[in-house]
């Protein structure tokens, strides 16, 4: 199977966000364990542009975070298949660790900094402060690495952010920064509002000075196909995937996440997993 070169573009996000950092990883860790694969990533302006340019054939791959995701595989027309599963990301705040924000609501009519426009994680922020009814003044960014900047310098008095090893939050945890995450009330009440997002947790220790685990709601990002991604392909790509689970999380601890049962676990439908990965899932006995 190896003797038939494929390349393939993968869509990814701006430079500074978890996107770019986890595509080059994921590309380089699937390549090497099949010669006849070619990932190559390209920025794109995430999620929200990702979708439409998988639909129109220009990328083969397209990573998509949770709340995009989960509404294009929805749609009852939609060719769109699942390749793998990325990550959870679980949402929250991250603000200086001298900040007076104790609590959600006390951001209520200040600037944060929600994310670029075409990022899965801005819907996210943006479906929970929704749910919260609490109105903040929306600062969306050119680039994802500009969010930790206007934290640390005051332009906004917070960074909305998801997942372990996030660019973002380690930036502001870095600088001593502290994490704002909703209370069990919150979730449930976000939770009862928005079907899609699930109750997730921060592990302690994601972060610098990170000691406790936190509880918050989020969603599965996944690697999408693009409609008639040729299913010989889409089975070389779980096999090397399911071959690289173990070298892509001692490179990235984020994507350890990125396994094949994860993947059989937390598709919405099996009918939306790609046939040729199901054929994989299916010679290994992991099945939904």
């Amino acid at each position: 199977m190896n003797a038939l070169l494929v390349s393939l573009i993968l869509g990814t996000a701006t430079p500074g966000g978890g996107f770019p950092v986890y595509g080059d990883a994921f590309a380089d860790m699937v390549n090497a364990q099949d010669a006849g694969l070619a990932i190559q990533t390209r920025n794109t302006r995430g999620s929200a542009e990702n979708v439409p340019l998988l639909e129109a054939k220009q990328l083969d791959l397209g990573l998509v975070a949770g709340e995009i995701a989960t509404a294009a595989l929805a749609r009852p027309d939609t060719k769109l298949r699942i390749v793998a599963a990325m990550y959870s990301s679980p949402g929250m705040f991250v603000v200086r660790g001298d900040s007076p924000v104790r609590a959600i609501a006390d951001l209520k009519g200040k600037p944060v900094a929600l994310g670029t426009q075409g990022s899965g994680l801005t819907v996210l922020g943006r479906g929970v402060l929704e749910a919260l009814g609490i109105e903040v003044n929306a600062i969306y960014l050119d680039k994802a690495a500009d969010g930790p900047v206007m934290v640390m310098d005051g332009r906004a008095a917070a960074l909305w952010g998801a997942g372990t090893g996030w660019p973002g939050f380690t930036a502001v945890a870095k600088a001593g920064g502290r994490f704002v995450a909703p209370n069990p009330g919150e979730i449930q009440q976000i939770l009862a509002k928005n079907s899609a997002l699930k109750a997730l947790t921060m592990p302690a220790g994601s972060y610098p000075g990170q000691d406790a685990a936190l509880n918050t709601v989020g969603s599965w990002s996944f690697v999408l196909a693009r409609p008639e991604l040729p299913e010989e392909v889409a089975y070389r790509l779980a096999r090397a995937i399911h071959w690289a689970e173990a070298p892509l999380a001692a490179r990235l601890p984020q994507a350890r996440e990125t396994t094949m049962a994860n993947t059989a676990a937390a598709a919405p439908g099996a009918a939306l997993i790609h046939p040729g990965v199901r054929k994989y899932l299916k010679e290994i006995g992991v099945e939904k």
